[in-house]
């Protein structure tokens, strides 16, 4: 884009950088969550073939997205000649020397970015506490007497705080390695279960129409904007980082593989009797799927400071130290973490199911983030140069935010309605002796009879 010959990697200073192999195991562990034990019910919405072809071209679309992003940031970082800008320096950085109606927006751009990734990445905290809580419940009560959730929830968020408190990415590799494990080999279980019983693969539907809804687990299955960008601001050779051979592209053609072949079993085995996350059509007796829910619960308990890792980075780095230099920042870092943990955890407590939420945030904020604010930041970065033979670069940008219009538009609405029918319409609120149980209508769940999935879905 530019002529410049600064180089903003060779500018850059990183405290314990992350190698390659370090960037690609948290790649990896900030994408493959709770989000994959949903793909089974994603591949109901969509198909079995619909499933592959529409989870590799979102896929893509997503990490063309990243890639997309993370060039403007380096472009940015170069025409400024400083090491990194970040993702809210590059949107109000490239408004601004857009085209006139857009510089009036580019100080709000900037904060609308922040607000953003912060939301998201907070919600996706909480679930994971709700995650953790309700698997390891499931296990204890059945060995010991019934444990309350809210009890559960404050004992796993008491626990994430001394996790929680590693402040440098690359203290928390060991971690992601074990994190990686212990979620990898509980897919492997869930395979055993998987190939236990395969029905004939001709009575699974190859297409259907429930796109909306696909789209909405998948979106939520890789919503790690923040953590993405964090891993790449801080490798010890960022340039690795992207293209075809990159770290990311590597990362992403792995988690698109399991994607499909966790979804593509699942689907064929459970069918129509899938529930919201596959788990819950495993035996509760069996000690295998007992293992499989803790190992599940323990990776996802460890893969939590990563995920809030992007919160800390802007209150921290780009709020409290820019306008305020205090004069003992970590310790004021120290403090804002253990409040962050004890804010996700009250969040758990009060409202554990956040299923239609975390819908609304996943639909909302991946649109934006992955999609739509980046075509539009390489839209003015552009703006006044070239656009490339016959302009190729402002027609695919345009399509790209056209997509992402629709993503955004149709699934904040889908995401709604579900949000009224959930917390609002009493329809689905099931008596019985245990207090805020709540039924899921699920694929199983048609024609009016719905089955309870149980007190809490992610």
């Amino acid at each position: 884009m530019a002529e410049s010959k600064f180089d903003p990697y060779a500018a850059r200073e990183v405290d314990s950088p992350l190698t390659n192999s370090d960037a690609l195991i948290s790649l990896l562990k900030c994408v493959v969550g709770t989000g994959c034990l949903a793909l089974p019910l994603a591949f109901f919405y969509a198909g079995l073939a619909g499933g592959i072809i529409l989870t590799i071209l979102v896929t893509g679309l997503l990490i063309y997205g990243m890639q997309l992003l993370i060039m403007c940031m380096v472009e940015s970082s170069r025409r400024n000649m400083v090491g990194y800008m970040t993702f809210p320096q590059t949107m109000k950085y490239a408004l601004s020397v857009g085209p006139k109606s857009c510089q009036c927006t580019s100080k709000f751009a900037g904060h609308l970015v922040n607000g953003i990734l912060m939301f998201s990445h907070y919600g996706v905290c909480v679930v994971y506490i709700v995650f953790v809580s309700v698997n390891v419940k499931q296990v204890v009560d059945y060995y010991l007497s019934e444990l309350d959730i809210r009890l559960s929830c404050a004992i796993v968020g008491i626990l994430s705080i001394p996790l929680f408190l590693l402040r440098q990415l690359k203290y928390l590799v060991p971690t992601n390695m074990i994190a990686n494990v212990l979620m990898y080999t509980g897919f492997a279980c869930i395979l055993y279960y998987y190939f236990r019983g395969l029905p004939p693969i001709d009575t699974m539907v190859i297409f259907n129409h429930q796109l909306p809804l696909f789209l909405g687990i998948l979106l939520f299955a890789t919503s790690s904007v923040g953590v993405m960008l964090a891993i790449e601001q801080k490798m010890s050779k960022p340039a690795a980082y992207l293209g075809w051979n990159g770290v990311l592209t590597r990362a992403a053609v792995f988690v698109a593989a399991t994607y499909i072949l966790f979804g593509f079993l699942g689907y064929w085995r459970y069918g129509s009797e899938l529930e919201a996350s596959v788990t819950l059509n495993m035996p509760t007796d069996e000690i295998l799927a007992q293992v499989i829910k803790l190992f599940i619960a323990i990776s996802v308990f460890f893969t939590y400071p990563l995920s809030g890792y992007v919160v800390i980075d802007i209150v921290c780095n780009q709020f409290i130290a820019q306008n305020h230099n205090p004069k003992n920042p970590h310790m004021i870092e120290y403090i804002v973490r253990i409040l962050f943990v004890l804010l996700c955890t009250i969040n758990a407590i009060a409202f554990p199911n956040l299923g239609p939420m975390l819908a609304l945030v996943g639909a909302f904020s991946i649109s934006l983030l992955n999609i739509i604010f980046p075509c539009c930041i390489e839209l003015c970065l552009l703006y006044g140069s070239s656009y490339g033979k016959l302009r190729w670069r402002l027609i695919k940008d345009i399509m790209m935010i056209f997509i992402g219009l629709l993503i955004l538009v149709y699934g904040t609405y889908t995401a709604i309605k579900d949000m009224v029918a959930e917390y609002g319409g009493k329809k689905n609120v099931v008596e019985s002796d245990v207090p805020e149980t709540v039924a899921i209508t699920t694929p199983s769940a048609s024609n009016g009879d719905q089955r309870m999935l149980g007190k809490y879905y992610l």
